[in-house]
């Protein structure tokens, strides 16, 4: 089988050297390749700027911003059969780059924002018989969400990845799958959570040939 798995953050400039962005490590992201590779799958890794070694086996797209991702995804998305997408893309962008770094001036500066590309959506509207699997990471009402997730972008399963998982090398997880709801609750390295996603996304794709 062939994945295509994206990791980490990406990062929106407004000017040549400031930036939005998150926290996100990329661990789980890149633990999900690794484990993709060692089950014998062939795997493209899209990954935003993090400070991880790239894993063995896996061909590395790298990006910063999410229209970057946005391309890359698009463009692998054709040849896959599956998709994990843990990548925790900016929702934002600042509406503009300046061309040079903005100086500190004592008043207020304001910084107008515009949507970024919602790639899951878009690569779950036309994702055909791919079997596609988001991650939501979520601070309040987290199952709620999470669901409308789910249907919103029409991906066959969701990770509901919790705040403190963010940089750590353990995680807790929930999995809603669009078939079977809810499986319980999961507790361990990130190493081990990326064997869970796998086993799934290999009975989900099983089930869809």
């Amino acid at each position: 089988m062939h994945i295509l798995v994206t990791a980490g953050p990406t990062r929106e400039y407004f000017d040549t050297v400031r930036f939005i962005s998150n926290p996100s490590s990329g661990k789980m992201g890149y633990c999900i390749a690794a484990e993709a590779v060692a089950r014998g799958h062939d795997v493209d890794l899209v990954t935003g700027p993090v400070e991880l070694p790239p894993p063995g086996g896996a061909s590395v797209r790298r990006v910063v911003s999410a229209e970057e991702m946005f391309r890359a995804c698009d463009e692998l998305f054709v040849k896959c059969h599956a998709l994990v997408m843990t990548a925790a893309v900016c929702d934002y962008r600042p509406s503009r780059k300046i061309d040079h770094k903005l100086k500190k001036q004592h008043r207020i500066r304001s910084i107008h924002l515009k949507p970024t590309e919602d790639i899951l959506a878009h690569l779950g509207k036309i994702k055909g018989d791919r079997t596609v699997v988001g991650f939501a990471m979520e601070d309040h009402n987290h199952r709620m969400h999470a669901e409308t997730k789910l249907r919103r972008k029409r991906c066959d399963a969701m990770v509901l990845n919790g705040i403190d998982n963010v940089g750590s090398d353990r995680a807790t997880i929930d999995i809603l799958c669009a078939e079977r709801g809810w499986l319980p609750t999961v507790s361990g390295t990130k190493g081990e959570m990326a064997a869970r996603v796998l086993e799934l996304v290999e009975s989900l794709a099983a089930h869809a040939k």
